[in-house]
């Protein structure tokens, strides 16, 4: 698995046109098409032309990307930190996923009824109020019991409540946890609770497809890119309406759809960017004739844990990695003319995985 993303927002902004369209536009694609786990979570691999450029080089068999699992976590409304619509079903999904998307609409729309005229800003002071309430709620409860075992002389105990009780102040102003400046070692320690605001976070702006091209001279997107800065996270805007007609084309009518718009990319694709970014995450490759195959791992990722994200036997009687860079492995076409040049590298323990290696693992067990 790449990452999960917990899609949020509230009623009527496109949430789950976004998402049944993301989770359709790979359908057929590769080893990992969609499926459906429940009805709010799917499946879709991560579009890659490296990976498919690997594979033809080496006359894979099986090719099998990495993959993104999208949440599409229902039920957010007003209150729903004191239980409100699905409140508490709603919180406990995204404490699961590696980021939120905030879906926010840019756009109005008569037939598609809103709680009020179109404002991005309040939806997404309504979507972080809850998280912020659910996370005050949680520190309390924590409080209640740590405050007990500092009292008793528990010096671990005695640092958190007094962590705890910083946060819960910067909480009750308004401040997300993401965006608090923490040691490291406070990070680990609020790590462990899963708290909702400090997810890394992308606000999906939602914008008509009349727009789609010329969204940034929309005063409504002016003002969500201004507030979205003091949050801290970026924006992207897509139009869940094209995204949901993209799904439903074939591959090469998708790809001429996206050129008649001006679009290089889809949002599915420029979703997965964001998220890759947000996230520091980068993709290595295996390749070989049996299969060929792509890998999601933490930028900074060393080669002997890389090697365990394969197999956790590598990574215990990893010996060294044989390391090509993708570019070079297309120039020069296969394993063999890259040996034959000097071209594969032979790295230890120390080597930090970069973007795009192709890599051979050398281990004994």
């Amino acid at each position: 698995m790449g990452f999960s993303c917990g899609i949020v927002g509230l009623p009527n902004v496109g949430k789950s046109t976004l998402f049944n369209a993301l989770t359709r536009a790979h359908v057929a694609s590769s080893n990992y098409p969609f499926c459906t786990i429940d009805p709010n979570v799917g499946i879709v691999s991560v579009p890659d032309e490296r990976l498919e450029t690997l594979a033809r080089l080496v006359d894979a068999k099986k090719v099998t990307p990495t993959t993104v699992q999208f949440v599409d976590i229902a039920g957010l409304v007003k209150g729903a930190s004191r239980g409100e619509g699905l409140g508490n079903q709603f919180l406990s999904h995204i404490r699961e996923v590696d980021a939120v998307v905030q879906v926010v609409r840019l756009f109005e729309d008569k037939d598609v009824i809103h709680i009020g005229e179109v404002d991005p800003i309040r939806d997404l002071e309504i979507i972080n109020m809850e998280l912020i309430f659910k996370d005050l709620e949680t520190i309390e409860n924590i409080l209640t019991k740590k405050t007990k075992m500092a009292k008793a002389g528990n010096k671990e105990a005695q640092t958190e409540v007094e962590l705890l009780t910083r946060i819960k102040t910067s909480l009750e102003e308004g401040e997300l946890m993401k965006n608090l400046e923490l040691t490291p070692e406070e990070s680990k320690i609020l790590a462990s609770y899963q708290f909702l605001t400090m997810k890394p976070l992308l606000i999906v702006a939602n914008v008509s497809e009349k727009e789609i091209t010329s969204y940034e001279s929309n005063p409504l997107y002016q003002k969500l890119k201004a507030k979205a800065d003091t949050l801290k996270a970026d924006v992207l805007a897509l139009s869940a309406k094209i995204e949901q007609e993209l799904s439903e084309l074939e591959p090469e009518e998708a790809r001429e759809y996206l050129k008649d718009l001006g679009l290089e990319k889809s949002g599915l694709e420029r979703l997965i960017v964001e998220g890759y970014k947000l996230l520091g995450l980068i993709t290595f490759f295996t390749a070989g004739e049996k299969e060929t195959r792509a890998w999601t791992i933490p930028q900074g990722t060393k080669a002997p844990q890389a090697a365990g994200v394969i197999h956790s036997d590598m990574e215990k009687g990893f010996i060294r990695a044989e390391i090509v860079s993708y570019e070079d492995f297309v120039k020069h076409g296969s394993w063999t003319n890259l040996r034959d040049k000097g071209l594969v590298r032979l790295e230890g323990k120390d080597y930090e995985i970069q973007d795009g290696d192709v890599m051979i693992v050398r281990f004994s067990v």
